[in-house]
């Protein structure tokens, strides 16, 4: 009896993802290798190598290694705010603890803390490629933090809500750069707390605020 013949397999191709779930993939990887090794030291590389790219298709979907950390961390701000009503940063005294929240979760994803800290401090250069992401990070921001301010008190001047925001945000910014060079001498999310809670009370309390330094003279 003659062996049948054997049909030839055929090779069923998977289909290609499209760009969106690669760009996706990529986020997702290049999140993992900032978090575990840091901006500076993770690589486009270990990134392309996680999805099965090349460098230079990651540079196809983001086109800068700092194109893509400004991406991580647009997704990072979507994560932020995904279980939130209307996915969006909330108002009033809400968004103060969403504040306090951030720089919980932030203690758990330090890679990414630190990309952050490098690019905000090298956007001040000029011409940097986020330089104009940053900026309008900063204005958005503030803008959201004045109207919380005043949500609290309306009686509160825009320009004092718009001091107290700024002031907000350079704290935040500015415990994260102790935070990173010293976590164990920097509680984020205490020193956070502390941090807004002192701006609110000298905002809300207005003309009323104990004033320990006084006017301070020109040097």
């Amino acid at each position: 009896m003659e062996d049948e013949a054997v049909a030839p397999r055929r090779t069923v191709r998977r289909p290609r993802p499209s760009t969106a779930e690669r760009r996706a993939e990529i986020l997702r990887a290049a999140a993992r290798t900032f978090a575990a090794k840091g901006y500076r030291t993770g690589s486009l590389a270990d990134v392309a190598e996680q999805v099965g790219m090349t460098h230079a298709g990651v540079l196809h979907h983001f086109g800068s290694k700092e194109q893509l950390l400004v991406a991580v961390l647009e997704h990072r701000d979507r994560e932020d705010v995904r279980d939130l009503e209307g996915q969006h940063i909330p108002g009033g005294l809400e968004l103060f603890r969403h504040l306090v929240r951030t720089a919980r979760a932030n203690t758990r994803r330090r890679g990414i803390v630190q990309g952050y800290s490098v690019l905000v401090g090298e956007s001040v250069t000029a011409e940097h490629p986020a330089r104009d992401w940053v900026t309008h990070r900063f204005t958005v921001l503030r803008g959201e933090i004045a109207d919380a301010v005043q949500a609290l008190d309306a009686r509160v001047p825009r320009d004092a809500a718009e001091r107290a925001a700024s002031a907000v945000i350079g704290v935040m910014d500015g415990l994260q750069v102790q935070w990173l060079l010293d976590d164990d001498a920097v509680d984020l999310p205490d020193a956070t707390a502390f941090a807004i809670e002192a701006v609110l009370a000298a905002t809300l309390a207005g003309a009323a605020a104990p004033r320990p330094l006084g006017d301070v003279p020109d040097a």
